[in-house]
């Protein structure tokens, strides 16, 4: 009993501190040997509340010590998830399922089981406990397989109980922070997710910073609404908002908001030195306009209509922080610069040009632009210099 107790406080103190649950499942597993378990195998498996994952799960073996394997959402991740022993517990309302092996009708249901019995397991359960509330993050499902010519021993099975209570609060707490981490990224960016979660979270909370801006914005999108089906919509704008977030964020930027059919980014800059910034802007810009050409080539080709995209790259001070209601915020960039940029994007069509750029972005990338000329801009005093592509080509960044 001194060593299972042993045991749970060390992974009470591992739950305050560890940040991955593969962390604790190693020491877990190292425990367990000491304390007899002829352990072979053990995983934790958890749901996921993630765009890109169902669920996950970590394992640890006595040969090649820890391995992660990801369910997606697509058909292949689901086929997986239905030949487990967790979605065998889950369809049937079990708890617990203990399977000794080798047993070849078990093995015909499981893949898993099959593997387990040629690496010369004897014996494989799985206790699942799950979490109260209404969120995806629904339980923890944990396994252990042995290879003691006699399996597990009563004993062995009846200290599961024991210490599984405490091993599910702590990955419950690394889940519940990871869900909060990750899910807030993919909505607010990483940066911003980062400000929020150090505590950025009152209504006028932010700071001033010098960045360079992007504002794109798809052509003719409300016209494509009246003759399309919202599905068909809803999967081209997807397309064409993975075209630009995937550059601006391989440049360094991050996209703040998504609005309607336009997006905004930002690309934080030294104010007395924004050229890099700059640079990284009008790389990912040239990115996405290649990758805009090739979405639209192969829509063609389908018989669907090309989505088109305006762009506008500026460089200036914008407040980066909180704005809204005190129980509705918006984590997002305003001001003086980001006005003029939406309002330069308005001279795309009669400039008949799919990039412009102020005078104060070009200042740093001037070897790429021509001057096409000033303009007034609505609610701004002083008329703009805009300016465009020196040619069609799209130039070489790296070296302006």
């Amino acid at each position: 009993m001194q060593g299972m107790q042993g045991l749970i406080d060390w992974i009470v103190a591992k739950g305050l501190s560890a940040d991955d649950i593969d962390d604790i499942l190693v020491g877990l597993a190292e425990r367990l040997e000491e304390m007899g378990y002829p352990l072979l195998r053990a995983s934790i498996a958890m749901p996921s509340i993630d765009p890109m994952r169902k669920g996950f799960s970590v394992s640890w073996s006595r040969s090649s010590t820890m391995s992660i394997e990801v369910q997606g959402h697509d058909n292949a991740g689901q086929e997986l998830f239905r030949r487990s022993p967790i979605s065998y517990l889950l369809s049937n309302d079990l708890e617990f399922g203990r399977w000794k092996l080798p047993s070849p009708a078990d093995q015909e249901t499981f893949p898993l089981l099959q593997e387990l019995a040629d690496l010369g397991a004897t014996d494989y359960l799985m206790r699942l406990i799950g979490f109260p509330g209404e969120t995806a993050l629904a339980g923890v499902g944990f396994s252990l397989a042995v290879d003691g010519p006699s399996g597990f021993s009563d004993e062995q099975i009846a200290g599961l109980d024991t210490f599984l209570p405490t091993l599910a609060l702590a990955c419950y707490r690394i889940a519940a922070m990871r869900v909060a981490t990750d899910v807030l990224a993919v909505y607010t960016g990483v940066r911003t997710s980062g400000r929020i979660l150090n505590g950025q979270t009152r209504r006028g909370d932010g700071t001033s910073i010098y960045a360079a801006i992007m504002m794109a914005d798809l052509k003719d999108f409300t016209s494509l609404n009246e003759r399309y089906a919202p599905d068909d919509i809803v999967a081209w704008l997807n397309e064409h908002f993975e075209a630009i977030a995937q550059p601006v964020e391989d440049a360094g930027g991050e996209i703040l908001k998504f609005m309607g059919d336009s997006v905004l980014a930002i690309f934080p800059a030294e104010i007395d030195n924004p050229d890099d910034a700059c640079r990284r802007a009008l790389s990912a810009t040239m990115t996405v306009l290649r990758t805009t050409a090739q979405l639209n080539s192969a829509r063609a080709i389908a018989a669907k209509p090309e989505m088109l995209v305006d762009i506008v790259l500026h460089v200036g001070e914008v407040f980066y922080g909180n704005i809204g209601a005190s129980r509705r915020l918006d984590f997002t960039a305003i001001g003086k610069a980001v006005n003029e940029a939406a309002r330069i994007e308005k001279l795309c069509d009669a400039l008949d040009r799919n990039l412009l750029a102020s005078e104060a972005f070009v200042a740093h990338v001037l070897d790429a632009f021509e001057m096409l000329g000033t303009f007034p801009l609505k609610g701004v005093a002083k008329p703009a210099n805009v300016y465009g592509l020196i040619s069609a080509d799209l130039p070489d960044v790296s070296r302006l």
